[in-house]
């Protein structure tokens, strides 16, 4: 009996995942329990499990987008080594050729209430070839989902409209011929352009739903037009396609400068107390901790205080009313070889130095394997980015929505300060803090930032909550 391997739900905002990676190859006998494929969606990743011994046939190769539900692959359980998997998979079906009759029209399907037109991603199949039934056509892309159009019979496609091209839902974008023969000659299999982002080489009994590894999207790892230009000189420029987590970033940050009245203020903090205090007590809070005493555990501390000082900041606007929060669930900007995730510290006016500094270890481990949720990532109040870690001196960071407040930490830099009349040389760093204006006035933001410098610069005030 063969098994449908479908793309899983991954949350309620999530309408597509990416297929960013094929563990076994088409045809190769899996057991229960074996990674098959990581899953990329602009959230989060994950890896799906073979449910049952079997022989995997993969339907939607690498790299491609595609809707919550889809069948990727199917898993025919039988027993058997790979050199049983060619029968074990569905031979080709193929259609009996119709007679050549009316062009069937491929039309911009409806995707939502508020989605008035699609954007033509890319297409699967050039003009005047011959298509399959059931075979993906084009990726089509709105402002909120993208997805596939699959040929509903066997012909010669004519295409309408070019890739690129932005056009009204309902729009027709192509047409096939049921029958007829193809224009062009179908192309040679390229092994060498294919591996990259498709499975292994498969026999003549493919999958009848199979796309056409000659045009099939490259993984946003790898660059989508050559980097050689035809007379062998190196080429100006490269396309690659935006990952989903890239282009839910960039909304992300376009909707939160758009939606609120993002306005930043600056002060600097004297880092001396802290690193004593850090440099007296490592080695002890190793051993009974098992993990280091980082800066990020004070800031932590000191925003939770400053939040519960300041409650204004700890609070959202939601239409016309204010969303005031009673809970301190403290977000803290990570880097990813993807992108930058903001998992979240609960609870944190509860936490230890030691349980903040391991909840942030977790996370980093979870981000870098890819293992994050959407539980880790939602419900933060207020979020702490670190860019002093690549030595940034001073940013402008920009709202997490729906939170009114950010704090942006930066590089330690020794620089002369005046203290008690004296020039000395002392470890500073610059503090900024960008906030929604519509809820937040500006001396209760100052109030704020001055409050964290307070309990940084004298640190056992965190520990009495003074």
């Amino acid at each position: 009996m063969a098994i449908d391997i479908k793309v899983p739900t991954a949350g309620e905002s999530i309408t597509s995942a990416n297929i960013a990676k094929w563990y076994k190859g088409n045809g190769d006998s899996v057991k229960k329990g074996e990674a098959l494929a990581t899953l990329e969606t602009d959230k989060v990743s994950n890896e799906l499990e073979a449910e049952a011994d079997g022989v995997l046939t993969i339907i939607v190769a690498e790299g491609e987008e595609v809707a919550i539900g889809t069948v990727i692959a199917k898993l025919e359980e039988a027993a058997g080594s790979s050199s049983d998997a060619a029968p074990a998979a569905p031979a080709p079906v193929q259609d009996a050729p119709a007679e050549s009759g009316e062009p069937v029209e491929i039309k911009v399907p409806a995707a939502g209430e508020s989605i008035t037109s699609a954007n033509v991603a890319a297409w699967r199949k050039s003009d005047g070839a011959y298509v399959e039934k059931g075979e993906i056509l084009v990726t089509l892309e709105t402002d909120k989902v993208s997805n596939e159009l699959e040929a509903p019979v066997s012909g010669a496609i004519q295409i309408l409209v070019p890739e690129g091209e932005e056009v009204a839902i309902g729009k027709v974008i192509a047409k096939i011929t049921p029958g007829a023969a193809s224009a062009k000659p179908a192309p040679a299999p390229q092994p060498a352009a294919a591996s990259a982002s498709a499975p292994k080489s498969q026999t003549s009994e493919a999958p009848r739903v199979k796309p056409d590894l000659s045009v099939v999207s490259i993984p946003s790892s790898a660059p989508a037009k050559p980097a050689v230009s035809k007379d062998g000189e190196k080429s100006r420029t490269t396309r690659r396609k935006m990952s989903m987590l890239r282009r839910k970033i960039a909304t992300h940050l376009v909707n939160a400068q758009q939606t609120a009245a993002i306005l930043t203020t600056f002060n600097e903090v004297d880092m001396t107390a802290v690193m004593e205090l850090r440099k007296s007590v490592q080695e002890d809070f190793v051993k009974k901790h098992g993990v280091k005493l980082g800066f990020m555990s004070f800031f932590v501390k000191a925003v939770t205080q400053a939040l519960k000082d300041v409650p204004s900041i700890n609070g959202r606007i939601d239409g016309t009313d204010v969303i005031e929060n009673n809970f301190y669930d403290i977000g803290v900007a990570i880097g990813t070889e993807k992108g930058l995730i903001v998992p979240v510290l609960r609870d944190c006016d509860e936490k230890s130095f030691a349980t903040i500094e391991q909840d942030i270890i977790d996370y980093a481990v979870k981000g870098k394997s890819g293992k994050i949720t959407i539980e880790d990532l939602s419900g933060g109040v207020f979020t702490i980015s670190n860019g002093g870690v690549y030595g940034s001196l001073l940013s402008t960071p920009i709202l997490n929505p729906p939170q009114s407040g950010i704090l942006g930490m930066h590089t330690i830099q020794k620089r002369p300060v005046a203290l008690n009349g004296q020039v000395v040389i002392r470890p500073m760093m610059y503090l900024a803090l960008s906030y929604d204006h519509r809820l937040v006035d500006g001396k209760e933001a100052v109030t704020f930032l001055i409050r964290i410098k307070d309990l940084l610069e004298a640190p056992h005030r965190l520990l009495l909550e003074l």
